[in-house]
């Protein structure tokens, strides 16, 4: 439920610049996000202005315009720490996570070498970079050699992904060697960097985080062959299961790890940390992203609203801790 919030504790939010859309290949879902989020704005009387992207944004805060962000850009520009360091010259709280934890979480990569330096779980991984694999033409990428060596390191079946980018946008779910070349090049037009990750066979679950508390987990289950982009916001067919139908003590367990592992990252505020239980039930952490979506579909509102918390109470947690990045 709605907390009933005072004229004065309304007051004390300011001016909020509600930044989304940019620049991104998450555009558009940025904006449908921002759309929602603004009418839980609306209902709680917060003063509020929609800002498309980050260069507007800084234009009006340089002119005195804003009193603190409410960050629903998605992706670089807006989640990787630009924006963060940039807020942070002006002294404008920001909802969120800061500059170190922003631009260490938009890599996939850098965040897996964390989680393997402190000892948490991560699947096996190998890193692709576009110079090497395209320095001469794209016929490298497919090469039996170059194949082998990275079913070598991962092992088959395989997820080829950007290694910065978000929504599912160029991933590719691999099973057999001869597609590992399209699967590179598909990938490669999001990210000159590229994750070839071990495959995990079994549950995907997510751990929604709000401010110290992790929300009741969700699981999902799609047709498709895996959950893409076209599962997250068209199909309609994905089923979001909340609280994750798990026995009490895997899930404290589960949460308790991906508490860990967005802490341990420096993230803060609120998040959204994504796992697969494998057919053993042993938890393996997939990613962090520090700007979880907000849509009617997305993730984070289905794991509030199960623990007890409607949607303006989730924009209102989320704003009232913003902070100076």
């Amino acid at each position: 439920m709605t907390r009933v919030h005072t004229k004065a504790e309304v007051t004390a939010m300011g001016h909020v610049a509600l930044v989304a859309g940019g620049d991104s290949a998450e555009r558009e879902i940025s904006l449908k996000g921002a759309k929602a989020v603004a009418g839980a704005l609306e209902r709680l009387g917060v003063h509020y202005s929609l800002v498309d992207g980050p260069r507007r944004l800084l234009e009006q805060v340089e002119a005195g315009h804003f009193d603190r962000v409410f960050n629903l850009l998605h992706g670089r520009g807006g989640e990787d720490g630009a924006l963060q360091g940039a807020l942070r010259l002006y002294g404008i709280p920001m909802t969120g996570s800061g500059v170190l934890a922003s631009a260490l979480t938009m890599s996939k990569v850098q965040t897996k070498r964390i989680w393997q330096a402190v000892g948490l779980p991560t699947p096996s991984y190998q890193i692709c970079k576009k110079a090497e694999w395209l320095a001469d033409d794209q016929a490298k990428a497919i090469a039996n050699q170059d194949a082998q060596a990275l079913i070598d390191a991962v092992g088959l079946p395989m997820f080829v992904k950007p290694n910065r980018e978000g929504s599912s946008l160029g991933m590719s779910r691999v099973m057999d060697a001869q597609d590992i070349g399209p699967a590179l090049i598909k990938a490669f037009e999001f990210d000159d960097e590229v994750l070839v990750e071990q495959l995990i066979e079994g549950r995907e679950l997510t751990a929604g985080v709000i401010g110290t508390d992790v929300l009741p987990l969700i699981e999902l289950k799609t047709p498709n062959e895996f959950y893409d982009f076209d599962a997250k916001y068209a199909a309609g067919t994905t089923e979001y299961l909340c609280p994750a139908p798990i026995d009490q003590e895997l899930a404290e367990s589960s949460s308790a790890l991906c508490w860990r592992a967005f802490d341990v990252v420096g993230a803060r505020g609120w998040g959204r940390v994504d796992l697969m239980l494998d057919q053993n039930n042993a938890p393996w952490l997939l990613e962090v992203n520090t700007t979880p979506g907000m849509t009617e579909s997305s993730l984070l509102p289905k794991a509030a609203l199960a623990s007890g918390m409607d949607f303006e109470e989730l924009v209102w947690q989320i704003l009232s801790q913003a902070q100076i990045a």
